[in-house]
């Protein structure tokens, strides 16, 4: 796995690092991990369980029968792709994150991603502990409006209802609790590039990050 060149990205919610990472991904030919995917899978499933403890949480993580067809996302046989962006699902998955358990469970599937000929994930954790010794490190940003917009368009063209003031809100306290849950809480790595996307196009995002990664793979 060291000898895999990686590109970590991470970020809060909406801050466009997904978007941005599987764009570069593509770009380089790398594969692509949507680690937050994982954790929305596990929130997922758990709702069809009748308050389920974290060793129960845990081992559904550790046997998550889901699988990812291009940008397509199954669980078990039922297409869920939609149905993990909701924000319902959002809000779940930020709590079973919190749980250690959860996390360590899901560690191996991520770190399986990593093949040849390289690696482009997304998440929260990516550069301080999944991939810790990765060169490309980056954390974008955005102010907590900007994201709540970008989510309500999302929503919105989706055909799903939303309220801008309330997401907001849920972007705010969301940040609050990833920032300071006492496992894995969202920062930037030790030299990663801090990348505002506020006033920035996904397109000048990616470009950005494509120059990181040329000045920091050798």
């Amino acid at each position: 796995m060291k000898l895999i060149p990686v590109i970590t990205i991470d970020g809060p919610s909406a801050s466009g690092k997904g978007t941005v990472a599987a764009r570069v991904a593509a770009r380089l030919g790398f594969h692509y991990l949507d680690s937050g995917a994982l954790y929305r899978l596990v929130a997922l499933a758990a709702s069809k369980l009748e308050n389920p403890g974290e060793a129960q949480l845990a081992a559904l993580a550790q046997a998550l029968p889901a699988r990812f067809e291009g940008d397509r996302v199954f669980l078990e046989d039922r297409d869920v792709s939609d149905e993990l962006r909701s924000e319902s699902v959002g809000e779940a998955a930020s709590r079973v994150a919190a749980l250690g358990s959860v996390r360590e469970a899901l560690l191996a599937r991520q770190h399986a991603y990593c093949r040849s000929p390289g690696l482009v994930a997304d998440g929260r954790d990516m550069g301080t502990v999944v991939f810790p010794a990765a060169r490309t490190k980056v954390f974008l940003s955005a102010s907590p409006e900007a994201r709540a917009e970008r989510r309500y368009k999302q929503l919105m063209e989706k055909g799903l209802s939303a309220n801008l003031t309330a997401l907001v809100s849920e972007m705010r306290a969301r940040d609050e609790r990833d920032m300071h849950r006492p496992v894995a809480p969202l920062r930037p790595a030790p030299g990663a590039l801090l990348l505002d996307t506020t006033a920035l196009t996904i397109d000048e995002a990616v470009e950005a990050v494509l120059e990181h990664y040329r000045n920091t793979r050798l």
